[in-house]
């Protein structure tokens, strides 16, 4: 072995020197800083490998010397058998009940053996001696094997198992198959996955408020910025919210206004973009003319019954009585059937009542050849399960139903929404307009119309028929929006509240908005 000390100011010279003088494959053994210098001890890759094998003849490449106790063992066991045999030949009867007694349970009192059980003088000395002698016999430290053969350890096994009483069996321990090991596993995945997606479903909502406020307040920031730039837009946004216009609705009119326009120029702008979302039947014929089964829908108190009897008056005024059939579905209500039936008896129109749907099928089956039939169905709170039902006996009447929904000019937007969603059905050919005359600001019904994308039919704003009764004029309504709008103080909205309505996020039924 030739080890080889390198010394160089650095590292790396050090380990240049080792492989110059030892080649690519030396082994390091140590390296050390010492006085300033780094100190490395190699050994060649050849030095290595000697020292990792031993030499062929060398006392290292001997095998191990092993001792087999076993044999020692066995061969004891035999003298000691061949010692002992002569004495347990005639006293192997008489040890058998000992032997007995040797596997009686611990638990059980020990009983005095007879007279006549006791061994003799002679016997017990004899006994005696052979114990000690094999006490005297040296035993190996490590284990002590008995000899297959051995006389003593057969006598006292045959007689352990021939007066042994038969020991209890011990209870198995219950093992579970592969069904139950399966099942188990299924059970603690499918929990950690629910916990899992709890977690992630806690995380994601967490996430979500946090960028609901980061939008919050970046639009709070931004909307601040443009209404000090552009004053024009806050003074916009203050009238529609007056005109009863939703937030989101205004909102998104905002930001789409073009720059650069002063309040009366903007104001122009926003009147044009809703006077064109407003849908409108134009031309009444469409819906006098072309003639069909119609049915008047809404909660209670909307103007069902009087919107019935305008429609009827109309139809009658263009076509004649023989050409129209009136329907009531309304058995709730006291007097609404006598109410219909009078305005049948004043034109000249027969007036069907019907309860279900077979009632109602057959009616119409009846009037098929009738060129109009308007249907008055019974009023339902938009919150009522009864809403589905009437909507499913309407569509399963064997006729194409169209259903019009009449719309309170005086109800609240929240209100509004939630009808037309409660009565939204498969789809409605349109809505009217009830109660103008009565409304402080229309701008309410106005915007779910505009945003519900409904067609509006006729607007209603008295109780006289069939004179109340008009056909929907998308610009004046949007100016008379605008006009009637509430100059209570309590409803309007001052320059550091207007940020926050701002902030809020887009509807996504404002994406259908066309803005021209």
């Amino acid at each position: 072995m030739n080890v080889k000390k390198f010394t160089a100011p650095t590292s790396r010279e050090a380990l240049r020197k080792v492989r110059e003088a030892l080649g690519p494959d030396a082994v390091i053994l140590s390296n050390r800083q010492a006085d300033g210098m780094i100190e490395i001890l190699a050994l060649a890759n050849d030095d290595a490998a000697s020292l990792a094998m031993p030499a062929p003849h060398s006392p290292m490449a001997e095998p191990a010397p092993s001792l087999d106790f076993d044999a020692a063992i066995a061969q004891r066991s035999q003298r000691l058998d061949a010692r002992l045999e002569p004495h347990f030949k005639d006293e192997a009867p008489r040890l058998a009940p000992r032997q007995t007694q040797a596997v009686q349970p611990a638990m059980q009192p020990m009983q005095p053996a007879p007279r006549s059980m006791q061994p003799a003088p002679q016997q017990a000395q004899q006994f005696q001696h052979a114990q000690q002698a094999q006490q005297a016999t040296p035993q190996p430290a490590r284990r002590v094997v008995a000899s297959p053969s051995s006389f003593a350890t057969k006598t006292a096994a045959a007689a352990a198992s021939a007066a042994a009483p038969a020991m209890p069996a011990q209870p198995r321990t219950p093992q579970l198959d592969a069904t139950q090991v399966s099942a188990m596993v299924a059970s603690a995945v499918a929990s950690a996955k629910q916990s899992a997606a709890l977690e992630m479903q806690d995380m994601m909502s967490e996430i979500r408020a946090m960028r609901g406020m980061m939008q919050t307040q970046l639009a709070e920031i931004a909307w601040g910025s443009t209404q000090a730039r552009e004053p024009q837009k806050a003074a916009v946004l203050r009238e529609m919210l007056a005109a009863g216009f939703s937030a989101s609705l205004s909102r998104y009119l905002i930001d789409k206004l073009p720059a650069g326009r002063d309040a009366a120029d903007s104001m122009r702008w926003i009147k044009t973009v809703l006077t064109r979302n407003l849908s409108a039947m134009t031309n009444e014929d469409a819906l006098i003319d072309q003639g069909g089964v119609f049915a008047l829908v809404g909660p209670t108190g909307v103007g069902k019954t009087t919107s019935t009897a305008k429609l009827a008056a109309r139809c009658v005024m263009r076509h004649g009585p023989e050409k129209l059939a009136l329907i009531t579905t309304d058995a709730y209500r006291i007097g609404a059937h006598e109410q219909l039936r009078i305005y049948g008896k004043i034109l000249g129109v027969m007036v069907h009542s019907v309860k279900d749907e077979a009632d109602l099928r057959i009616a119409l089956k009846e009037l098929r050849n009738k060129h109009t039939v308007l249907i008055d169905t019974v009023g339902v709170s938009q919150r009522d399960q009864m809403v589905t039902e009437q909507v499913s006996m309407l569509q399963g009447a064997g006729a194409d139903v169209k259903r019009l929904l009449c719309l309170n000019a005086t109800a609240t937007q929240e209100t509004l929404s939630e009808v037309v969603r409660a009565y939204q059905g498969s789809g409605l050919a349109g809505c009217i307009m009830t109660k103008l005359d009565e409304a402080a600001a229309i701008g309410n019904v106005l915007d779910v119309v505009i945003r519900q994308k409904l067609n509006l039919f006729y607007v209603s704003n008295g109780q006289r028929v069939p004179e109340d009764l008009h056909l929907a004029d998308p610009a004046y309504l949007i100016d008379r929006a605008f006009k009637l709008k509430r100059d209570v103080v309590n409803t309007q909205y001052l320059d550091n509240e207007l940020p926050l309505l701002m902030s809020g996020n887009q509807h996504t039924a404002m994406r259908e908005v066309h803005l021209g």
